[in-house]
């Protein structure tokens, strides 16, 4: 029985073609795999991070309410022959502020978060490599 070299040639192809894809689907695999642990590590420093920060707010204003509270009585205390309705008022407005100063810099805080940076960047990367590869 003769094989035919057309159809000996067109099996050779199929398998380069099945093992090609079988490489290709390993490395997607892999570049997922390396993806996904980076978006995990990313979100626990994220997450650390964002608890690290709670907590020092929550030191500086409970300090800071102190401090506070500590200052007003000593001053309404020292000026209160000279007015003390004066004296609450400039507090107030010194309080004031101080108050909106920091919400305004809450708010640009906010703004400028950026979260799962590298993450973002590599997937990005990776679609644009594979775009470059599939064209």
């Amino acid at each position: 029985m003769a094989i035919d070299p057309i159809m000996e040639t067109a099996n050779d192809n199929f398998g380069q073609l099945g093992a090609s894809s079988k490489h290709l689907a390993r490395r997607l695999l892999t570049i997922g795999e390396n993806r996904l642990e980076l978006l995990m590590v990313e979100v626990q420093e994220e997450r650390e991070r964002l608890l690290h920060a709670i907590l020092l707010a929550l030191g500086v204003a409970v300090f800071g309410f102190l401090a506070g509270v500590a200052l007003t009585v000593a001053l309404v205390v020292l000026l209160w022959q000279l007015s003390p309705v004066a004296v609450l008022l400039v507090l107030t407005s010194l309080y004031v502020a101080i108050a909106v100063y920091l919400y305004r810099r809450f708010i640009a805080l906010q703004r400028d978060w950026k979260t799962l940076p590298a993450t973002l960047d590599q997937f990005k990367k990776d679609r644009a490599c594979l775009e470059n590869i599939l064209e």
